[in-house]
């Protein structure tokens, strides 16, 4: 098993490009990742990584080895979900992330009920409305609103999420209520999720001339989903939100609809997955528990 996990260790340093960033990956410290990687490259009799005091990259070898390292795992992992099925009780730690919103208010909900269902699956949530990269951070699945960029990536369609537009009622009398969809662009604030990368913002809405995507502004952005729905409480600006995430504000009064004639086109949620010729059999019965309280917990459409 050492040998096993110093390859886990190896590749883990090798997508990452750091030894520290590996090691919080793999819970262990940057000492013991040095290490491993030491007695790895001490039994092959080859250097796998080139160092210097700002970068670690790989040699040749150490890219050739990377290939056939991704195979090995591939297949334990494989192996032990052909023993999982077979004692049907599957174990292991499942790394898995979400959006805030809707890891917030339906999946770490339901995560009790799965533990007690299947007590030897360990999971780690992570929250972020960041894109992220399964592959380099090590997840196992992703739910994901959108459409994914990375087509290499296997998707589990869950629901099409119906969006609003809305305010508060302090904006909409400030403001007064947006007219047109062209109106959200000269004559609003817009509250806005920004995160690194992010192209500009487009909102798509269904106008009478089919859907148009509409270019908007305003003074506030963030890359935390609840800090938006939160500055739209304060009155500073119109926000486009998943229903779910909104849904009791407005039954409260707290925020109203806005621009109902026009409304933004439904989102996808999706799960996305490796594309591996078998799938682990513990992130599948996770896939799945998740897809049936998602798609209860939604609100119908209106």
């Amino acid at each position: 098993m050492a040998y096993l996990e110093n390859i886990r260790t190896f590749v883990r340093v090798y997508e990452l490009g750091s030894m520290s960033a590996a090691a919080r990956d793999q819970r262990i410290s940057a000492a013991v990742a040095s290490a491993r990687i030491a007695a790895l490259e001490d039994h092959l009799g080859v250097r796998l990584f080139q160092r210097t005091t700002r970068q670690l990259n790989p040699t040749e070898q150490g890219t050739l080895f990377y290939r056939g390292a991704c195979k090995i795992l591939e297949s334990v992992d494989e192996a032990e979900a052909d023993v999982s099925d077979v004692t049907q009780a599957p174990r292991g730690s499942l790394h898995i992330a979400a959006p805030l919103g809707l890891g917030q208010r339906i999946i770490a909900g339901a995560m009790s009920e799965f533990h007690a269902r299947y007590p030897l699956i360990h999971i780690r949530l992570r929250l972020s409305d960041r894109k992220l990269d399964l592959a380099a951070e090590g997840l196992d699945a992703a739910f994901f609103l959108g459409v994914p960029e990375d087509s290499s990536l296997r998707i589990r369609k869950i629901a099409d999420c119906e969006r609003v537009l809305c305010a508060a009622p302090e904006y909409i009398e400030r403001k007064g209520q947006p007219r047109t969809s062209a109106s959200l662009r000269s004559e609003h604030d817009c509250i806005n999720l920004r995160y690194a990368g992010a192209p500009e913002f487009q909102w798509p809405l269904q106008t009478p001339q089919g859907v148009r995507r509409i270019t908007v502004s305003g003074p506030f952005e963030s890359d935390h989903g609840d800090v938006l729905t939160q500055w739209a409480l304060e009155g500073h600006g119109i926000v486009l939100k998943p229903l779910f995430e909104v849904q009791d504000h407005l039954a409260a009064g707290r925020l109203c609809r806005v621009l109902d004639s026009e409304p933004p086109v439904p989102i996808q949620l999706a799960c996305l997955y490796a594309h591996r010729r078998r799938q682990d059999p513990k992130a599948r019965l996770f896939i799945d528990f998740m897809t049936r309280r998602i798609r209860e917990s939604l609100p119908a459409a209106s």
